[in-house]
C-alpha cells in the first residue's frame, strides 16, 4: 500500500504495475481535474433543473483513485479554480477565483473535497463491488457535499431565504440518478478488471 495507490482500489487494480509511481499520480490528478472541467461546463437537459456530472465525476475519482489521491485530485481542480481559471461551472460568466468561490456555491466545492475522500474511504474497503454497497457510497458523498454547500448557503444569504428550495430540492431527483448510474458502473468496472486480469 502506497499513499498514492493504495491497495484495493479500482485503479490500482486496473494498473497494478504502476504502484507507488508519482508520476503516474500526478498525470491522474491532472486528468482527473481536466475531467471535473469538462464535468462542468456539459449541461444535460433534466428535471426540474439541467444537471452536470461533476457530482458524479467526484464520486467516481474517489471511488476509482481511493481517498488520498481522490481529494487530492479535487484539491488540483480548486486549486485551478482560485487561480482564475475558468474550471467551474458558470465561469466565467459568474466570475472566477477567489470572488467565485466565497459565492453561493462555495460550500458544495468544499464538499467535493470531502465527498471524493469518503467515497474513496469506503471504495477502499470494499464498498464499490457491490451495487447496493456502492450506491450507498455514492449517497453518503452526496450527503458531505450538500451538508457543506447549504451551510454556506444559508450562512450568506439568510436562513430566512428558502435554502432548501434553492440548493436541495431541485437536484435531488438528478444526484440520486447519478447515484444509481455510478452504482451501476463501479461494479461492472471491476468485473471487467477481474477478467482482463486473469486472462493478461
Amino acid at each position: 500500500m502506497t499513499a498514492m495507490n493504495p491497495s484495493g482500489t479500482l485503479l490500482g487494480a486496473a494498473f497494478p504495475r504502476a504502484s507507488g509511481n508519482l508520476l503516474r499520480g500526478a498525470i491522474i490528478i491532472v486528468l482527473g481535474s481536466l475531467l471535473l472541467t469538462l464535468s462542468a461546463k456539459i449541461q444535460i437537459p433534466f428535471y426540474p433543473v439541467p444537471l452536470t456530472l461533476q457530482t458524479l465525476v467526484v464520486l467516481l475519482i474517489g471511488a476509482t483513485c481511493g481517498w488520498r489521491l481522490g481529494a487530492l485530485t479535487v484539491i488540483a481542480y480548486m486549486a485551478q479554480g482560485a487561480a482564475g481559471l475558468p474550471v467551474f461551472a458558470g465561469t466565467p460568466e459568474k466570475g472566477i477565483g477567489l470572488a467565485y468561490m466565497v459565492g453561493p456555491t462555495g460550500g458544495y466545492l468544499l464538499g467535493f473535497v470531502l465527498a471524493a475522500a469518503a467515497t474513496g474511504f469506503l471504495a477502499e474497503r470494499g464498498f464499490d463491488r457491490n451495487p447496493f454497497t456502492a450506491f450507498a457510497a455514492m449517497i453518503a458523498g452526496n450527503a458531505l457535499i450538500y451538508l457543506p454547500g447549504l451551510l454556506w448557503l444559508g450562512a450568506l444569504l439568510g436562513w430566512d431565504k428558502p435554502i432548501l428550495e434553492w440548493g436541495f430540492y431541485p437536484f435531488l431527483l438528478g444526484d440520486l440518478t447519478k447515484a444509481a448510474l455510478g452504482a451501476a458502473l463501479l461494479p461492472l468496472a471491476w468485473k471487467f478488471v477481474g477478467r482482463r486480469n486473469k486472462h493478461g
